[in-house]
């Protein structure tokens, strides 16, 4: 799917779980809850399980609703039909796709657990809240006479939705956790209607500047004596650069590099990047305050600034750049 879509998804998907586990009021828990709110309950809490229930049943006509007005309204509909969008930007997209699913599938697993759900009943449905939601944006694309429903988004969903389900069925908890980096690129400037025009929209648009991680926590592999440090992760990376246009750079009727409004821009080579660093498992930090580990959990789809590795092919030739600090 096209790459400025993502803006109004990460604000309405993100939002609805951020929403869900912080800001339903104590007092709706008042009557026979005793437990601290940021607490699990170990039996199932019916009060609890109908907030989540009301409060989802709210958000995601409401989240569907926002998304018509913020991209749909306007455009012309269409019979339902497909469109492949795997060759677009590098499969940066795909890896947002990925990495929302996976967050909002864990949100998903932990709320239902916070209520006091069955374990596997709570990871199996909390897992799909991705998945479900973006589903349901495709099939609104797939309606879209400018777009369609892209079975390569939807693969990216469903291996996302699959990465927390299945880790958190095999140990009961995330071992690698996907994560999201940004750092302006330089290449914004020259398509600010697509990769957009300050430094909160870039960060969910600008391709360039975006780099998907697999950050795995290496104590949790080792045995329970090792004095390895809790919270240090191994994390690899990937991203893309020079990319000013979806599928090949935009060009002028010659072959002329060009931005948004036709003007000669330089000629960047587009090229992928590997990543090796460190990174850090915040929610390995000790605390005993609960507030601070659940905020701890949800701040850890950034991957913390460290040392870092890249390794990319420019042109044919191999580069290996040390960076002190990347993020």
């Amino acid at each position: 799917m096209c790459n400025f879509t993502l803006t109004p998804r990460l604000r309405l998907l993100t939002i609805t779980g951020v929403i869900v586990i912080f800001f339903t009021p104590n007092k709706l828990f008042a009557s026979g809850d005793t437990l601290r709110f940021f607490e699990n309950s170990p039996v199932l809490n019916k009060t609890r399980l109908h907030v989540i229930e009301g409060t989802v049943g709210v958000l995601y006509p409401a989240s569907m609703t926002g998304l018509y007005y913020l991209w749909y309204k306007g455009d012309t509909l269409t019979q339902f039909h497909f469109f492949n969008d795997n060759n677009e930007w590098m499969q940066i997209d795909k890896g947002g796709h990925y990495l929302i699913a996976y967050y909002l599938g864990n949100i998903g697993i932990g709320t239902l657990r916070w209520a006091g759900v069955e374990r596997k009943k709570a990871i199996w449905i909390g897992g799909t809240l991705g998945l479900i939601f973006e589903t349901t944006f495709e099939c609104m694309d797939g309606l879209g006479k400018r777009w369609g429903f892209s079975p390569g988004d939807v693969t990216a969903n469903a291996l996302g939705a699959a990465t927390a389900i299945s880790q958190q069925l095999a140990w009961d908890e995330q071992r690698i956790n996907v994560k999201y980096s940004f750092h302006p690129s330089p290449y914004a400037k020259y398509r600010p209607n697509v990769f957009g025009d300050n430094i909160p929209s870039r960060m969910v648009k600008d391709y360039n500047g975006f780099t998907h991680w697999l950050s795995g926590n290496l104590y949790s592999f080792l045995p329970k004596t090792s004095k390895f440090p809790k919270w240090l992760n191994l994390a690899i990376g990937y991203g893309a650069e020079g990319m000013t246009g979806a599928t090949k750079n935009m060009t002028d009727s010659i072959g002329n590099p060009v931005d948004s409004k036709g003007n000669l821009i330089p000629s960047f080579p587009r090229y992928r990047q590997y990543y090796i660093s460190l990174d850090v498992d915040l929610s390995k930090i000790k605390t005993k305050s609960k507030f601070l580990h659940t905020f701890f959990k949800a701040a850890g789809i950034l991957k913390f600034p460290a040392p870092t590795i890249e390794l990319n092919k420019i042109n044919g030739v191999h580069h290996v750049i040390v960076r002190p600090l990347y993020f």
